[in-house]
């Protein structure tokens, strides 16, 4: 019988372009977002077989299709659109942790970044 670990895989710095937000110059100039995950699942240590985890890579692409895709005016939004689909095409994940960082945010002072953290359960 495998042996498994309570684990999880961190990815960080996933960066794409994309037109969320709520202003119209935001709609109309695509920026920058940057999203780490964490994700929860059962880890095999004895095998070394790639079906038996969640391909990151796989995961990376799919974030980015998110983050360029349909527009939200919220990174709330966005965060939980993202959970919502490593969720879905994962199923051995048990929760996930999704940041998105929008360091261009106009929040109308300097700041270095503004970011959004959710974690959600299966």
């Amino acid at each position: 019988m495998p042996m498994t670990d309570d684990g999880h895989i961190t990815v960080r710095g996933i960066v794409a372009t994309g037109r969320h937000g709520v202003l119209a110059s935001e709609r109309a100039h695509p920026q920058p977002f940057v999203v780490d995950l964490d994700l929860h699942l059962p880890i095999d240590t004895t095998s070394d077989d790639l079906a038996r985890t969640v391909n990151y890579a796989e995961v990376a692409t799919r974030v980015i299709a998110v983050i360029e895709g349909e527009p939200v005016n919220l990174i709330e939004t966005l965060a939980g659109r993202i959970a919502d689909d490593c969720l879905t095409r994962h199923d051995l994940l048990d929760e996930v942790t999704v940041t998105v960082h929008k360091p261009h945010a106009p929040v109308g002072v300097v700041v270095d970044d503004v970011a959004v953290t959710i974690r959600r359960r299966r």
